[in-house]
Order: C-alpha cells, then structure tokens, then sequence
C-alpha cells in the first residue's frame, strides 16, 4: 500500500495537523485511501469539529425523549399510548447550488433513511428554503429545480409534503439553503439501533448499487460556495425514489423479524461513515470485501467505493444463521441485499479488494465523539452591530398612506402566498394531513390507530438572528412553539439545521455560539429538549456569509385530534383579540427593510417571560374551547396576520389603530409574542376571566367581506387575497417571459 503524500491529504481537505494525527493514530503514515476515509470522516460535514463543543451545551433531556441527541439516527420522543415519533432535520444546500434539482430530491430521500432506518415509517415532510433575489433569473432557475426536486421525491416516495418556509434574501443568492425535515412513527420498542457487535454477525449491504455519484460529497459541503464550484458535480448524488420506496418496504418488514443487529443509512461519506460509526458504537470492528459490493461502473477504486454517497442504500448487521429470512425480504422487493462483509471482536475496520487489504484503520478513530478533532474556535463581537445600533426608529417618518404600504406589504416574496411552491407537492398522500383544507400555524398528522395527532413545523428568521444571534435564537425556538401551540398541540421537542457562515471567520462564529445560547435559553424555558440535527458550515461565497439561520423543527402532541385549533376566521360578528402586547417597535421588520430600504436595525422586540406566559394562555384557552382561531404575528406585522386569518373563509375584520403607538409600528411591526383569537361574543367574559393578568386587547369584530381600518374602508377581502395568492406566482411568469 502506497503512502499518501501531505500534498494529497490537504488536497482531500485535511490539514496538516490533522495529517500528522491520522499518522500518530496508525502508528505509520496512511495510504491514499485511508487518507481519503479520514478526509470525509474528519470533515465538518461528518465529524463537526468545528461546532460539536458548542452543540453539546444544547438541552437533551426531557421526559418523552426516548433517544437523545447523538444516540441514533434521528431524534424519538414518546407520544403515549404505545407510539413514538421519530424526526430529523438536515441540510443539501450546496448540492442544490450547484444542482438543484438533485440537490433537493436527495436530501428529501436521505432524510427520510434517517426516520425508516430507525424502524419508524415516514408520515409527514417538512422544508425550510431559502434564495437571493427572485427577480433574478438564476434564482428563479434555484428555486424551480429545488421545488421540483422535492416535489418530485416526496410525490413518488408517498409521503406528503404538508409544511414549511421560503425566504428571499439577497444574501442567498450564491449559497441557497434547503434543508428537510422528515417525520416518522412507531411502536415503542421497535427501535433499531445504529450499531454493529457479536463477531462472525454477517454485514449486507442492501438496495442501490454503488457508483461514482456523489464522492466526497461530504468534503464538498465542507468548503466555501465559488465559481469553480460547478467542476464538483460528481459530488452531487443521484436520487430514486422508487428505489427508496421499496427499501422502506423492505425495511419495514426486516423491523418485525428477530434478525436484526443494528442498521445505518449510507449517507455522508457512504460505506466509510456507515462501517465505522456502527462499529465505534458497538465497540467491535468489520471485516469488508469491497469486490462483493454490487457496483454501477466497472473497475471502480476501492477509495471511490468507501466514499460513494450513492443513494438508496443500507447497511445492516444481522445475527448469523438469519441470511435466508434477510436476504428473502429483499429479493421479494427486488432489492440487491448482499453480504459483504462480518463483525469481529477487533475495533479495526479491515477493507479487502480481491483478498488484497487496502485500508485497515481503527473505528473509533474516526468517528464523532471518538477520535475525530474538535476545535475551539476563536469568536468576535461583529462589526456591522455598530451600524444596527445605529438605528432609531425616529429617523423614520410616520406614514400617511397605510393602506397603500400594506398592498406593497402583502405581495413581497417574503410574506404573499406560497401556493406556487406547496402546489407542486402532494400534501394529501396517505390520507393523515389533517390541515390542508383546514390551515392552521403548524401542520397536524394524524396518528393513525390512535385518536392523537402530531403537530409539526420549521421556523426561523435569518434577519432577526443577523440583527442579535442570541434573541435571534431565542425567537426561532419561540415562533416554532407558537406555531405548535396555535394549532392545538402542546410543544414537546426540537431538531435543528444550523446554517452558518465560514466557522473560520470569528464574527461568523460569534453568530453561531450566540445564537446556540438563545436557542438553549428558550428551550429550558419552554421545555423543548434538542433531540438531534445538522451543522452546516460553509454557507459562503465571495460577496459573504449568509444569515445565520438555525432553522428550527419542532413536534407537539395533540392528544385527541378533534382538538386541534386553526388560523381561521369562523363567523360574522366574532370578537377578535390580541393576545399579548403590542409595541412601538418596526426593528428589523419587512415593512422596514424591505419598504423603507434599512438593512440593517435591531432584532424586533422579544420577552422570554412574556412568550412563554403568552403560550401558555393560549393552551389554556384552546382547553376550555374558549377560542375559535388562533394566529401568531409574524412577519408582516399585525394587519398581514388578520388578513390571513380571513381569507380561508373570504371574510374581513375591523380595527381601531392604537391611540399610544405609531400606526406603522401596530399595523407592521414585528414585535414577538403576540398571537390573534378569535372568540364567540356570548364566551367573551369567560374568555377575559381565563386570561387572568395576560396581557389583551379588543380589535374589533369579524366582517362579512370589508376590511376597515380606524372606520376608512380598504376594501375587499377577495381583492386583498387575490393579490396575496398570485404574487409570487407573477414574479415567476415575468421573470419567464424575459
């Protein structure tokens, strides 16, 4: 085996710091391929060094969580009556910038082998997106092929599409972020573990063949976004999901037999990641043939098989003597399953080609949380605070044209509809999206054979954590929580998709330590344990980093789904009201920035105590049925939140500005914790008594069609939704008929 050379390891990504360890590890100087298994191994993608001494501040305990954060695959949590829920959250943002529509399809399928590898069966998947500006072309060709890609994988796979984000900045113009979330369920106990142990246990290797498709995809999204990015296609994997269909199937009949040690999807760095993460955990090692491996291109090298990101493939351990019940199951669904390989007792993974040993290198070695680096970065206060602090919404005139800004309000990318997206994908597609027809803050699946249902969301504002990573972070777990709880269900965990800038930079680090520290904060406080993942790094080109956005994906339970709560207006004459407090505060918000031109001012006004005081009226609410709908404010402010929550049914609403704040400031500003009810009249004293010493206020009462604000008539709730639902829709058509 030839020895690898320093100039070949820094090209692979390593350091030489990193090189020389790798060296103190093996006692000898690796061989290229061993060099090129470290590589992917000790990238950030795979071992985050860069982040995982941070990550391990974030809360993981709580009493439904059935596997923390590290433990296996996905994150589960206990949902009662003999059932758990099993999510995740990743990231594919720098495949879908070079290929968007692969990009996106893949990181749908991957994140769906999380879930099944676990043994839960996917039921629900989420997206949080983000492009530059989408009067540009290449942004439109982005957001296209992303949606296409998603659409077209989760429709063919069979699990519905029923929620998510799209944000439009000018900042994600090189680096667009897509991030999917997948939610699966299952009965407790059925868990299978990402583990390898009990020597002479035979190792297969089931669905896909292995091809050149995506090698050192790992180490691809580990590095800054550039015009030469293009030339690293081949890292980019290759979706089927078809193929992924039948091996859940699959998966989902081997989940019931006694045969099964432990299994792994091969994800990020292929059969290298999956071999030595399942034999670190089980403390034991693997003997592989690589020549047994079924193979898409002949004569490929054993370095390009250990780190094929080849799709639709497993590993799996299973106890000897069970081959026939394995390798039957998979040939019913027309599925390679193959052996290639078995455990033994030592903790060295040992790679044969045609009986010549090409790589021998110890698990633990390599992996996260054994002897892969971790590294303290150094961080600093950023610089562009002092131009945010800058700011005082005195040098902003109040306007007199309201209505006016609130049509321009409506119809920015950032807040009209999404119908052009979610219309692509199939929302309805195993009959438990409970929300389609009925729109509420999050999306409700309902558990079937049971009466509960799972509330479901991703959230995060990347202005807001630019403006004050720490409240920034904060505000994330809390709009997430607020959109659960609006929708009936009580918050109960959290994953989380960290995209940030180049972890080298210390004010893009200070970002990423802060906003953790938010995100920490607001989840002891609201009870919400991290139950895993991803760090995404990198998110850089020449003109910067992007926003830091920690999207957040949340669960909540719903104990009976006729409880459930949505975001519509029912009836003529309710009352509506504003749970909260109102503020004279316009920071960071779209109608400031985006129709005022100011880039940059203070994240928008945010109160830990009052939040969760906030949530908790509400679910108290929901309980007693004191309350129709319920709507959180966000962006947009005020106005946009009661225009939505009236276009479900076509009916309007009258409001009185408030006499103590600037009307802007009521009408468009951002400030958190504020959620719209709506109430029966003849339940209004019981509904005031309930709220206690929560902050309220009278808005005024529903309308058959018109609008009025402070008794001027702005017209009809049609004309309104018209222009909110086909927004977007006509940035795209003009954009195409250039």
């Amino acid at each position: 085996m030839q020895e690898a050379t320093l100039e070949q390891a820094q090209k692979l990504g390593l350091s030489e710091t990193e090189f020389n360890e790798i060296k103190k590890v093996l006692g000898r100087t690796p061989n290229f391929t061993e060099t090129a298994m470290y590589s992917v191994m000790w990238s950030e993608h795979c071992s985050y060094k860069n982040s995982i001494k941070w990550l391990k501040t974030l809360p993981k305990d709580g009493s439904k969580v059935l596997a923390k954060a590290g433990e296996e695959n996905a994150g589960l949590i206990d949902i009662g009556n003999g059932w758990a829920c099993s999510f995740k959250i990743e990231s594919h943002n720098h495949p879908s910038a070079i290929e968007p529509f692969q990009g996106a399809a893949t990181g749908v399928g991957g994140i769906h082998r999380d879930i099944f590898t676990m043994g839960a069966r996917p039921i629900a998947t989420l997206n949080s997106l983000r492009f530059g500006n989408i009067q540009e072309d290449k942004n439109k060709h982005l957001l296209k092929g992303v949606v296409k890609g998603i659409s077209h994988y989760g429709n063919c796979f069979g699990v519905p599409t029923v929620g998510g984000e799209v944000y439009f900045e000018d900042c994600y113009g090189t680096n667009p972020l897509v991030n999917a979330m997948s939610v699966g369920v299952m009965r407790t106990g059925k868990t299978i573990s990402a583990t390898s142990y009990g020597a002479g246990n035979p190792v297969f290797i089931v669905g896909s063949d292995t091809g050149k498709d995506g090698i050192g995809g790992a180490s691809f999204a580990s590095a800054d976004i550039n015009e030469d990015s293009a030339k690293d296609l081949p890292a980019v994997q290759v979706g089927d999901p078809f193929q992924e269909k039948k091996l859940l199937e699959a998966c989902m009949e081997i989940v019931e037999t006694d045969a099964i040690i432990g299994m792994q999807d091969m994800g990020a760095a292929g059969i290298t990641c999956s071999t030595s993460e399942m034999s670190a955990k089980g403390e034991h090692g693997m003997i592989i043939h690589l020549d047994k491996v079924p193979t898409r291109q002949k004569d490929m090298k054993p370095w390009e098989m250990l780190l094929s990101e080849s799709q639709e493939r497993m590993l799996i351990v299973i106890k000897k003597g069970s081959e026939q019940i394995i390798t039957d199951i998979f040939d019913k669904w027309d599925i390679h399953c193959v052996q290639i390989g078995e455990v033994t007792t030592e903790q060295v993974l040992k790679f044969y080609m045609h009986d010549e040993l090409v790589a021998c290198v110890p698990a633990e070695s390599m992996v996260l949380g054994g002897g892969a680096p971790v590294y303290e970065r150094e961080y600093t206060l950023p610089a562009y605070f002092a131009e945010r602090d800058a700011f005082s919404i005195d040098s902003i005139e109040v306007p007199t044209d309201l209505k006016s800004i609130a049509m321009q309000l409506i119809t920015l990318p950032n807040i009209a509809s999404k119908k052009w997206v979610y219309e692509q994908y199939d929302s309805m597609v195993g009959t438990a999206n409970s929300t389609t027809n009925a729109p509420a803050d999050s999306s409700v699946i309902w558990v079937k054979e049971t009466e509960k249902g799972i509330a479901c969301t991703v959230d995060c504002n990347g202005r807001y954590v630019h403006a004050d990573p720490f409240v920034g972070g904060m505000i994330a777990v809390c709009e997430a929580a607020r959109n659960i709880v609006c929708s009936g269900a009580k918050p109960s965990a959290i994953t989380n998709c960290l995209n940030f800038g180049n972890p080298y930079n210390p004010e893009v680090y200070y970002q990423f330590v802060y906003a953790l520290k938010g995100m920490s904060a607001a989840c002891l406080k609201l009870d919400t344990p991290v139950t895993g993942g991803n760090v995404s790094f990198y998110n850089q080109s020449p003109d910067g980093p992007v926003y830091p956005t920690p999207t957040i994906g949340m669960v909540g339970i719903i104990e009976n789904i006729e409880n459930r709560m949505t975001m519509d207006f029912k009836n003529v004459g309710d009352k509506i009201y504003l749970i909260g407090k109102s503020r004279n505060d316009i920071d960071s918000s779209e109608y400031l920035h985006k129709i005022k031109g100011v880039a940059l001012s203070p994240a928008p006004y945010f109160n830990l105590e009052e939040e969760y005081d906030v949530l908790q009226a509400i679910l108290k609410l929901n309980e007693e049925n004191l309350i129709l709908s319920a709507h959180d404010i966000s962006e947009g402010g005020l106005f946009t939140c009661l225009l939505e929550s009236g276009m479900n049914r076509n009916l309007g609403f009258e409001l009185a500005l408030a006499s103590d704040l600037r009307s802007d400031a009521f009408l468009f500003g951002e400030a958190q914790g504020r959620i719209i009810v709506s109430v029966v009249p003849d339940l209004v004293p019981d509904f005031e008594e309930a709220l206690g010493f929560t902050p309220y206020t009278y808005l005024g009462d529903v309308t058959a069609k018109d609008i009025l604000v402070q008794n001027e008539n702005w017209g009809n709730i049609e004309d309104w939704k018209r222009k909110y639902d086909t927004a977007l829709e006509t940035l795209m058509q003009n954009t195409q008929a250039q």
